[in-house]
C-alpha cells in the first residue's frame, strides 16, 4: 500500500515544526569577550544548581530559570563582582540549595557525614551476616540428603 503524497508532505511538515520550536543561535549570547571572564563564567555556571531541574547545573539545563540565572551571572561578572560575591548573591536569593557543593555547617552536616556512616553500618551488617553463616556451617553436623540415600 502506497502512502499518498499528501500524507508524506504532512509528516515532513510535522517533523520540521518540531525542529522550529528551538531557535538556532549563531552567536552564543553568554559568550564574553574577555577569556578570563569567560572562564569564570563557565566555572560559576557549573557550580550552581538549577532550581527547576534539581539535578543539573545551570550550565547544562535548558529550563527558563536556568537561562535567567546564567544571564544574571553574566551581568554580575561584567559589573565587576567577584566569584564569592556572585555565589553570595545567589545563596541570598535561593538558599544553600543552589550550590552543588553546600558549605559544611551544622545544618548540612548530615549531608556530608551520612554516606560514610551508612557505609560503615553496611559493612558491619555484612560482616555480622558472614560470621553468623560461617558459624552455622561449622556447627552443622547433619548429613546431606545424598549421603542419607546411599
Amino acid at each position: 500500500m502506497r502512502l499518498p503524497r499528501f500524507a508524506i508532505l504532512l509528516c515532513a511538515l510535522a517533523c520540521l515544526s518540531l525542529l522550529a520550536g528551538r531557535p538556532a543561535l549563531a552567536v552564543d549570547p553568554t559568550a564574553l569577550a574577555n577569556p578570563a571572564l569567560q572562564a569564570r563564567y563557565l566555572a560559576l555556571t557549573h557550580e550552581l544548581r538549577c532550581v527547576v531541574c534539581q539535578g543539573e547545573t545551570i550550565a547544562d539545563s535548558n529550563a527558563w530559570l536556568a537561562s535567567d540565572l546564567r544571564r544574571q551571572v553574566r551581568e554580575l561578572l561584567v559589573a565587576g563582582k567577584s566569584d564569592d560575591d556572585i555565589r553570595g548573591y545567589m545563596v541570598a536569593r535561593y538558599g544553600n540549595y543552589i550550590l552543588l557543593k553546600p558549605p559544611f555547617s551544622l545544618r548540612t552536616a548530615w549531608l556530608w557525614l551520612a554516606p560514610g556512616v551508612l557505609l560503615i553500618i553496611g559493612a558491619l551488617v555484612a560482616l555480622r551476616i558472614v560470621r553468623q553463616r560461617s558459624a552455622m556451617v561449622a556447627q552443622d553436623t547433619e548429613p546431606l540428603e545424598e549421603e542419607v540415600r546411599s
